[in-house]
């Protein structure tokens, strides 16, 4: 299997399941202390037969602590395991910021696989709507890399060349929809703010209403360009929509 199956485990840890909590949000980084640690409920993801596995750790920015992800020719995700309901919590909001976006990745083809910064958002998706065919992929790889294997996701980006908005399908598969939200080098160095109605994104991918969150993951990857890259990742919290909040 790919290197994307292998990450969409979003619990897999070098194919064995690694325990996270379940919760409505994932466990702040803001009040954690720095070090190697995550905090509970923060795994990291690694991925089997890639030798080198981006570092994840906790540092201080300012007045928070935040997480930082440093890739060199490596893959891995932070992950957090999640039962949210979209219908009450559809929001998502971050913020993120990166030290360069990488020179060769190319979201159209998977040797372009890279991206500075990534946010995964996985859904429990009833296989048994799909396609047979898509059913018998699914249901194999669950039987590889575990039941958590999710079957439809959702995949923000830091690109580095496609424009702010692209939609398109995954190099790998059509159950991840990648969506840019920031590209190019003109916000390098700057921490930016982003806040995704992922309901909405969803039923624009998929056709279909959300089933409930089942987890997020958080990603800097370059095992296929080669390049180095640091990036920083703030507290992720789902929200209820703006017309229903106090």
């Amino acid at each position: 299997m790919n290197k994307l199956v292998r990450l969409l485990g979003g619990v897999l840890l070098y194919g064995r399941i690694c325990v996270a909590d379940e919760g409505a949000q994932p466990t702040p980084f803001s009040t954690a202390t720095p070090g190697e640690h995550l905090p509970a409920g923060w795994a990291v993801t690694t991925v089997a037969k890639i030798p080198r596995a981006t570092v994840y750790d906790l540092v201080r920015d300012g007045e928070d602590t935040v997480l930082r992800a440093t890739a060199d020719a490596s893959a891995a995700s932070a992950t957090h395991k999640l039962d949210v309901d979209p219908k009450t919590s559809p929001w998502l909001s971050w913020r993120w910021k990166v030290s360069r976006v990488l020179d060769k990745a190319d979201l159209a083809s998977k040797a372009g696989d890279d991206y500075a910064a990534r946010v995964y958002v996985f859904f429990d998706y009833d296989i048994g709507r799909l396609p047979f065919l898509e059913r018998s992929k699914i249901a194999l790889a669950r039987l590889v890399y575990g039941t958590d294997l999710p079957a439809a996701t959702l995949c923000y980006v830091w690109d580095n060349r496609y424009p702010v908005g692209t939609r398109t399908w995954s190099a790998y598969t059509d159950r991840v929809r990648m969506i840019v939200l920031e590209s190019g080098a003109a916000k390098v160095g700057q921490w930016v703010r982003e806040s995704r109605d992922v309901a909405a994104d969803f039923r624009a991918a998929f056709g279909d209403e959300p089933p409930s969150i089942s987890g997020v993951a958080l990603a800097t990857d370059t095992d296929n360009t080669g390049e180095r890259a640091v990036s920083y990742f703030g507290d992720v919290e789902f929200q209820p929509s703006p017309k229903s909040r106090p």
